[in-house]
């Protein structure tokens, strides 16, 4: 029987079109997803769009439509990149916050918080927020000046009456988490260092007349839930809870991965939530950075983001998630440039991978060399170095190995000339062809979660027990964006 394994990434909220940031979260879930299918786990990941907030109702208004409606548009843009990023959808499960299924489960998610004696309502007085849709404490609307630093806007001063989330109680487990759990550990310690003093309690709803586009609270008509309980809820309401037949050999969630920006709500709040529904906290908690714009952030006034569909209609989705699986850090900030992607492409999957298969296969065709004995195990010190970069899961070193493994290959190639071989020693020219032969079908398992397409394709050009076609050439040279090197 398989052994269960699951994934969760941050859903994006729906106010807006994706952007290369919300490729990362779906990019690096799906090279994890692919990787432990490929051990023959029962592996699932759950992806999905918040769609509820006072953002995407004045987005609804702005365009004269519906709350309903602008999501349910919205929809063919995500579906659309999803589809442009190659995921692995026999293995995924979807949830919209607005779902029926969705809703119906964060209603009785928020009774089951309720009847733990985690929830009580009380008067607010402090910090918001409207861009971010976030609350600040007093001492952190100081320190930026009442003023939020993403949107460079004045905070706003807000009295009401909601209800809150005893997170304080779960001061000490959570410090665990944070200790334990967080991928980087420097992460976690920047989440010690917020709760020093304790966890606060956070607010989880509105006021119908401040927060009108949302999940009602149960047996309050007059209060609307906010992000924390609808949103972060996904993760298992994805799985059916809190559903008699919900799939819990599913939970504890193997990995979530979310971007550095929200790693206080998913280290803090949710662990809270788990912890009053009696349920296992996630066993990692993998935290990326973000994707800037030549070294800027990725604004709509500065005229600089950059859509992932745009990249993979001129390069292909395996040179997508190329770039961004192995020149943006893993648990860092990267950065995009058309010049620095163009580089990636031709210097690397041009050169280094697509050259090499061209190579070796013409060779293969032009000595008529028999294929060797079908041994596509790996090298045991790759493999260990490969799978330990997974188990991290620093997916950016991972495809560092698996490269230099091709690189291997093309300097094999060097020191060996089979082209003169042929004229001094049969012998050695079928053992040096055999071997890269057979590192090939090698490289198609190293190859296979980051770059699937291309992993195919090799494979299928070095299967046959003898190669007689002219491969296709994997990666040709494109200068889009960047002038060709002259050639001296």
């Amino acid at each position: 029987m398989k052994k269960s394994y699951y994934i969760t990434t941050a859903i994006p909220y729906a106010n807006a079109k994706p952007h290369i940031g919300t490729a990362m979260d779906y990019l690096y879930g799906d090279i994890i997803l692919r990787y432990q299918t490929s051990r023959n786990m029962d592996a699932k990941m759950s992806i999905g769009t918040d769609e509820h907030g006072t953002k995407v109702e004045q987005k609804a208004r702005d365009n004269n439509v519906t709350p309903q409606q602008w999501v349910d548009d919205l929809q063919a843009d995500f579906r659309e990149m999803r589809e442009a990023l190659n995921l692995d959808f026999a293995h995924i499960l979807n949830v919209r916050t607005t779902d029926l299924d969705h809703v119906r489960r964060v209603q009785e998610i928020w009774r089951k918080l309720d009847a733990a004696g985690v929830i009580y309502k009380s008067a607010y007085e402090g910090w918001y927020c409207v861009g971010c849709e976030k609350f600040l404490t007093e001492s952190e609307a100081r320190e930026t000046d009442y003023k939020c630093p993403d949107h460079n806007k004045d905070l706003e001063k807000l009295s009401e009456e909601n209800y809150y989330l005893k997170v304080s109680k779960f001061t000490e487990q959570i410090r665990d988490f944070a200790k334990n759990n967080i991928v980087p550990n420097w992460r976690g310690k920047e989440i010690l260092e917020l709760i020093k003093n304790g966890a606060q309690d956070v607010s989880i709803s509105r006021p119908r007349e401040k927060l009108s586009w949302g999940i009602e609270v149960p047996d309050d008509e007059n209060q609307v839930m906010y992000v924390w309980v609808d949103a972060l809820s996904n993760y298992i309401t994805a799985l059916g809870f809190p559903d008699e037949n919900w799939q819990k050999d599913f939970w504890p969630a193997d990995v979530e991965i979310v971007g550095k920006d929200i790693l206080r709500f998913h280290a803090i709040i949710w662990p809270a939530m788990l912890l009053a529904l009696g349920l296992e906290l996630p066993k990692k908690l993998m935290v990326h950075g973000f994707v800037n714009v030549a070294g800027g952030k990725m604004s709509k006034s500065l005229g600089n983001v950059v859509s992932p569909l745009e990249i993979i209609r001129d390069y292909g989705t395996d040179a997508f998630r190329y770039y961004f699986a192995r020149h943006i850090p893993t648990f860092d900030d990267g950065d995009f440039t058309w010049e620095k992607f163009e580089a990636a492409y031709n210097g690397e999957l041009a050169n280094d991978l697509g050259n090499l298969v061209s190579r070796v296969a013409n060779m293969l065709k032009k000595y008529e060399i028999s294929a060797p004995k079908n041994d596509e195990k790996v090298d045991e010190k790759i493999r260990e170095k490969f799978d330990e970069s997974f188990a991290k899961f620093d997916l950016n070193n991972a495809l560092e190995i698996m490269w230099q493994f091709v690189q291997q290959q093309n300097q094999f190639i060097d020191e060996n000339q089979p082209w003169m071989l042929a004229k001094t020693d049969q012998k050695k020219l079928e053992e040096v062809m055999k071997i890269l032969w057979q590192n090939l079908r090698k490289i198609t398992k190293l190859l296979a979660p980051f770059l699937p397409e291309t992993s195919v394709k090799i494979h299928d050009i070095f299967a046959p027990e003898k190669i007689t076609e002219t491969p296709e050439i994997l990666f040709p040279k494109k200068y889009l964006h960047s002038e060709e090197p002259t050639r001296k």
